[in-house]
């Protein structure tokens, strides 16, 4: 028997029935729900104006494309697109730049159109620039031209050519090529002044300065002749550091010990000259007697370590020394009574 309640599936001429589709669409789009999708849609929109802006980063606050306020780190907010839109510059990164070559995979590729050019005497020379900046302004990074990366990599190669060809090609390679890149730095950040990119140029070092392939070796062979000349006349000034001080100390001290010589002999000169004089006055007083003493003084002072044997007249008697088996000095024999002065 044939069932004829069971409800009747739909087909897909009855989903493109115009009347079928109206009655849905007035089943689904009531108010209420139309209300909730608006305040949801509102919502969305409200909500799309959170923003952060991370440490080291500034925000900027457009509205209708005007720039309306500046942003330290934090979470903000901001009115949504397109009343206001915000830029976040990142101004602690360290962002670098490359002349002459370019690094790709850990190897650097020569740029040769960017790295040959001539010294101020006419030598061809390869040179390669590395440069690291940062985004000191950033309104001006962002507003004041239109590819600051373009411009810097622009200026860059304008600074290192006006240096490279102010000097020789000798004087770039060797000594001056501190003083090149100093020169190439502060005309980059001229430049980038100039054209208010708002970016600083925090280091500038030239990575290579060499000739064309086929004179390389020469010119480094020159090279490694003046590094050996620097080096010989450091190692001179260092030994003349060493020596100079020490002479000059063994000097001091000899011009030191012969002031203490002469005094310690003007002292003793004086001493001397002052008891002389104390002598002649006392022998003055007494000629005899001070006489009498400064023979006996003269005889003890002489004879002080001496053994004295004094013998009667008469002759010498044989003598045998018991008390000292060694050879005794040899004696020395005097008169039992002085001989008179003159």
């Amino acid at each position: 028997m044939r069932r004829t309640n069971v409800p009747k599936e739909p087909e897909l001429n009855d989903f493109l029935n115009p009347e079928w589709i109206s009655r849905t669409l007035r089943h689904w789009l009531s108010p209420r729900l139309i209300w909730v999708l608006v305040i949801g849609v509102a919502g969305l929109w409200l909500l799309s104006g959170f923003y952060m802006v991370g440490p080291g980063e500034q925000g900027l606050v457009l509205t209708f494309g005007r720039l309306t306020g500046v942003r330290e780190s934090g979470l903000h907010y901001r009115l949504p697109a397109p009343i206001q839109s915000q830029f976040v510059v990142d101004t602690a990164r360290v962002r670098t730049a490359e002349v002459g070559y370019r690094t790709e995979a850990g190897n650097q590729n020569v740029v040769l159109e960017e790295a040959q050019m001539l010294t101020g005497d006419e030598n061809m020379v390869v040179v390669q620039l590395f440069i690291q900046y940062l985004v000191q302004d950033p309104v001006a990074y962002l507003f004041r031209v239109r590819d600051a990366e373009a411009v810097l990599k622009a200026s860059a190669e304008i600074a290192l050519r006006s240096a490279v060809g102010q000097n020789t090609i000798d004087f770039t390679m060797t000594e001056g090529r501190v003083q090149a890149q100093d020169q190439v730095k502060t005309r980059l950040q001229e430049l980038l002044d100039q054209y208010q990119t708002g970016l600083l140029v925090t280091e500038a070092r030239l990575l290579a300065v060499d000739p064309p392939s086929d004179v390389r070796d020469a010119f480094h062979d020159v090279v490694r002749a003046f590094e050996d000349r620097e080096r010989l006349v450091k190692e001179a000034e260092g030994y003349a550091e060493q020596v100079v001080p020490a002479a000059r100390g063994q000097a001091a001290q000899m011009v030191l010990e012969a002031e203490a010589y002469r005094e310690q002999r003007l002292i003793r000169a004086e001493g001397d000259a002052a008891r002389f004089l104390t002598l002649l006055a006392e022998y003055q007083k007494a000629p005899e007697v001070m006489r009498e003493r400064l023979y006996l003084e003269s005889i003890e002072r002489v004879l002080s370590g001496a053994d004295i044997y004094v013998m009667e007249s008469g002759g010498v008697l044989p003598f045998l020394p018991l008390t000292d088996l060694s050879p005794p000095a040899a004696p020395v024999i005097i008169p039992a009574e002085p001989a008179p002065a003159p």
